[in-house]
C-alpha cells in the first residue's frame, strides 16, 4: 500500500477522532471505537513485515501518522507512537519470535516500560530469568497483546518481550494531561524464556538477529537516535490541532475592548510566530529522520556526535511545540479554560508529553553541547 494512502486514512479520521476526545480522557484509555478504527485503516501493520501480512513500511509512515492523528486526539497519537515503538522492538527479535507473535495475524499491540521502578528482580533460570517488578508508564497498555520492558541482567540491560497473559495492570492513571493515554502500572512476576530477552547493547547498535536481516533502514540506526521521533511526532500533530482551535476560537470571540480577537494585533502575531515555529519544528524532525534513514539505508554507523544530534532534535522540537502552544494559549482569554474548548486539552496533553525524561532540554542540550566543544558526554542513552 502507497504510504501516502495510509497518511490520507489518517486525515480522513481526524474529525471523529476529535469528536470522541473527551470520551478519552474521560475513559483514560483509548476507547474501542478508535482501536477499530485504527485497526480497519491497517495502521497497526505499518512496520510489520510483509511476509507476516504487514504493509513493511518504515518509520518515517509512522511519524506522519502521528502527527496526522495528533491534530484530533493528542492521547490517540501518543498511544499509536508508543504501539510501533512496540512494533519496531518485536521486528529486533529473531523470526521465530516475530511468528510467535504474529501467529494471531498482524494487528498486533505492545506497550513498553523502559524504567523499572525500585525493587525490580530479575533471578537467572535454566532457560531464561524470573522477571518481578514493576514499570510505570505503560501507554495504550489496556489494548495491548504484549509488553516490552526495559530490566537489568548479568550482561546489561535488555528488553523482554512478555505476552499479555503474563503481567497485570495497576491503574495509577489518574493525572493532568495525556488522560486518554491510560498509561498504567505494568506488574510483573513471570518466567521469560531466553528467546525473549534482548540485550540492550546489541539493539543499541543494530546487531540483533532481527535488525541483521531486515529490510527497514530505521533498523539498521542507533536504537536511541530514532525511536524517539515516535514521542515528538504526536506533539507536532497536537501543536497543529492547537493553531487550528485558536484559530477557530478567536473568529468567534470578542476582546474586552469591543471588536472581535482576531482583529487584533496580538493576535496576529501569536499565531504567526506559532505557525511559523511548527513550520520550523516539522521540517528539522523531516529533514534529519530522512538523513538518519538514508545513513540506515547504507549501514552506515552513526558517530558520538550524530546520535547526540539526533537526540538533541528530539527534545528540541518538543520544546518548539510546548512554546508554540503556550503562546497561544496565553491570548485564549477565559473561554480557553472550558472543557468544551480543545485548546485547553491540547495545551494539557503536550505539557503531559513534554515530561517524558527522553525529551528534556536540559540534560539532552549538556551532553550534546558538551560534545560540541570536544568534551566527552556523561550522559550514556543514545
Amino acid at each position: 500500500m502507497p504510504r501516502q494512502e495510509l497518511i490520507d486514512r489518517a486525515t480522513q479520521l481526524v474529525p471523529q477522532l476529535a469528536h470522541r476526545a473527551a470520551q478519552t480522557e474521560q475513559q483514560r484509555q483509548i476507547p474501542r471505537e478508535t482501536l477499530e478504527a485504527l485497526t480497519r485503516a491497517e495502521f497497526f501493520r505499518t512496520l510489520v513485515p510483509r511476509q507476516y501480512g504487514g504493509l513493511g513500511l518504515d518509520y518515517d509512515t509512522v511519524l506522519d501518522l502521528c502527527i496526522a492523528l495528533g491534530h484530533g486526539c493528542g492521547s490517540t497519537a501518543w498511544c499509536y507512537g508508543i504501539w510501533m515503538a512496540g512494533t519496531w522492538i518485536i521486528g529486533a527479535y529473531p523470526e521465530e519470535i516475530q511468528k510467535a507473535c504474529y501467529a494471531q495475524g498482524p494487528d498486533v499491540v505492545a506497550t513498553g516500560g523502559f524504567n523499572p521502578e525500585p525493587g525490580c528482580e530479575v533471578t537467572a533460570r535454566p532457560h531464561g530469568y524470573h522477571l518481578s517488578g514493576r514499570w510505570r508508564f505503560g501507554s495504550g497498555c489496556d489494548a495491548a497483546h504484549w509488553a516490552v520492558v526495559i530490566a537489568p541482567t548479568p550482561q546489561g540491560p535488555a528488553f523482554f518481550l512478555v505476552p499479555r497473559a503474563r503481567f497485570t495492570l495497576d491503574d495509577t492513571w489518574y493525572v493532568s494531561g495525556l488522560r486518554g493515554t491510560g498509561s498504567k502500572d505494568l506488574v510483573m512476576d513471570t518466567d521469560v524464556d531466553l528467546e525473549y530477552v534482548l540485550p540492550i547493547a546489541e539493539l543499541r547498535e543494530g546487531r540483533t538477529p532481527g535488525q541483521l536481516r531486515s529490510r527497514m533502514a530505521s533498523h539498521h540506526l542507533p536504537f536511541f537516535a530514532i525511536i524517539s521521533y515516535g514521542l515528538i511526532a504526536p506533539m507536532l500533530g497536537m501543536a497543529y490541532g492547537a493553531v487550528a482551535a485558536f484559530t477557530q476560537s478567536i473568529k468567534r470571540s470578542s476582546a474586552m475592548r469591543g471588536g472581535d480577537m482576531h482583529h487584533l494585533v496580538g493576535s496576529q502575531m501569536r499565531v504567526a510566530e506559532a505557525t511559523l515555529e511548527m513550520a520550523s519544528a516539522h521540517l528539522l524532525m523531516q529533514q534529519k529522520v530522512a538523513a538518519l534513514l538514508e545513513q540506515g539505508a547504507r549501514q552506515h554507523s552513526l558517530t558520538v556526535e550524530e546520535r547526540l544530534h539526533s537526540r538533541a532534535i528530539h527534545a528540541y522540537v518538543a520544546t518548539l511545540c510546548v512554546r508554540a502552544v503556550d503562546r497561544l494559549f496565553a491570548a485564549s482569554g477565559g473561554r480557553a479554560l472550558f472543557d468544551a474548548n480543545p485548546l485547553q486539552r491540547f495545551h494539557r496533553d503536550i505539557h503531559a508529553a513534554s515530561h517524558h525524561a527522553t525529551l528534556s532540554w536540559d540534560i539532552v542540550s549538556e551532553q550534546y553541547g558538551r560534545v560540541l566543544l570536544g568534551l566527552e558526554p556523561t550522559y550514556m542513552r543514545f
